[in-house]
């Protein structure tokens, strides 16, 4: 990845982000093959790292697509990341909202004008970070098309998101929008996540403000978020970061990977380039934009068909790409 300093007038300071740009696109270069979806991730010194890896081995493994990732660093991360002022936290004045407008009107279209941006994003954030992530989820619906909170510090101003979502989710339609949460295990011995909800010690509200908002995203039968929550029972606050970020673009992308069997393969009258055409055909609805079976994936498949002497098969792939290539010499 490579450092920027991204200006802004909302909060009237010089801000310092995080970029990378997929390996398969020549690392560093802003020009090159495609368009990407962008991750813009919180806390972005301690996750930067662990963000590009899963990216990067996921998307070589046929699991997601590339992407880009910007990694957000905050001078000060409460100021950032919180909203308004939490009685139990003196001091901490949350100026979550102006950090947002910062996000939206300043930082998104500086990336987009200067990078191969798709359209896709996807917004990450752990601890106060996925506070953010829900509260933006819940306000600024249209800003992202996936949300991950990883161990959100929900409790945040007497669990104030909580409360407010419980209105939301009833009547708001997130069609089209997916979150994932992650709930790391701080709890006592013999404590566990049903018992736990009738606690009122300070230690559990994390967990408990967490397990709330779940309750009220499944008992909506009409706002339509794709959704999916995972308790860590062996991961602490701290631990439960990477795997969670890996579960997450697991469930976010989990339409992208395309299988294809051995007996397909072995089957003359198999139609290889229908499964295709159909897989990505979904993938694209699914993302937003078009997505077209890779070249060389198609390539490839279609010299292991002449291989095995199956030239119908082969003539229909190399049509594919035909079709979906014309400016490609091969």
């Amino acid at each position: 990845g490579f450092k920027k300093i991204s200006p802004t007038k909302i909060l009237d300071e010089q801000r310092k982000v995080w970029i990378h740009i997929p390996n398969s696109n020549g690392g560093n270069e802003n020009t090159g093959k495609g368009r990407y979806p962008v991750i813009y991730l919180l806390d972005g010194d301690a996750n930067f790292n662990h963000i590009v890896s899963i990216t990067e081995s996921m998307s070589n493994a046929g699991l997601c697509p590339p992407m880009i990732v910007v990694g957000v660093l905050h001078p000060v991360r409460m100021t950032d990341l919180t909203f308004g002022t939490d009685k139990e936290t003196l001091g901490v004045v949350g100026k979550g909202e102006e950090f947002m407008l910062y996000m939206e009107k300043e930082l998104m279209p500086y990336i987009e004008s200067n990078y191969p941006t798709a359209s896709y994003k996807i917004f990450i954030g752990h601890s106060v970070g996925g506070l953010t992530v829900v509260n933006t989820l819940i306000h600024h619906p249209v800003l992202f098309n996936a949300y991950v909170s990883l161990d959100g510090a929900l409790w945040w101003n007497d669990q104030q998101i909580v409360t407010e979502a419980k209105i939301i989710l009833a009547n708001k339609n997130y069609k089209g929008k997916t979150l994932f949460m992650a709930l790391a295990n701080r709890m006592e011995v013999g404590m566990d996540t049903l018992k736990v909800q009738k606690d009122t010690t300070e230690s559990t509200e994390l967990i408990r403000s967490n397990l709330e908002f779940i309750k009220d995203i499944l008992k909506s039968k009409t706002n339509k978020l794709r959704f999916k929550h995972n308790f860590y029972e062996n991961d602490d606050h701290s631990s439960v970061r990477l795997i969670g970020e890996y579960d997450a673009l697991r469930f976010i992308f989990d339409y992208y990977k395309l299988k294809i069997y051995n007996s397909e393969l072995a089957d003359p009258n198999f139609k290889l380039d229908s499964l295709l055409v159909t897989h990505y055909n979904n993938v694209s609805e699914q993302i937003g934009y078009l997505i077209k079976p890779d070249e060389s994936q198609v390539n490839s498949l279609a010299y292991y068909m002449l291989s095995q002497k199956q030239f119908i098969k082969a003539e229909a792939l190399f049509k594919l790409n035909i079709t979906n290539y014309p400016e490609t010499a091969n």
